[in-house]
């Protein structure tokens, strides 16, 4: 069970993100083989996420709810 925290984050189209499944909520869930990816916003709705995922040489297009969304950080080198 997670809290609200992740729900009421707002995200900006051209956001990276990752896509990680939550087997507690069912509804809105991607398919298993885009567990892990990072992905593109595209569209931002009100309880769900349009995502375009490279596979291969393909963009995908992964409609998914904010449960199985996650905030990509970039870790940057210190020089």
């Amino acid at each position: 069970m997670t809290g609200l925290t992740p729900l009421l984050r707002e995200y900006q189209v051209n956001e990276k993100v990752v896509i990680h499944i939550d087997p507690a909520q069912v509804k809105g869930m991607p398919h298993r083989r885009f567990q892990g990816l990072v992905g593109t916003i595209r569209e931002v709705g009100r309880r769900s996420l349009v995502v375009d995922v490279p596979v291969g040489n393909k963009v995908k297009t992964v409609v998914a709810r904010l449960e199985h969304i996650k905030p990509h950080h970039e870790v940057h080198a210190v020089a």
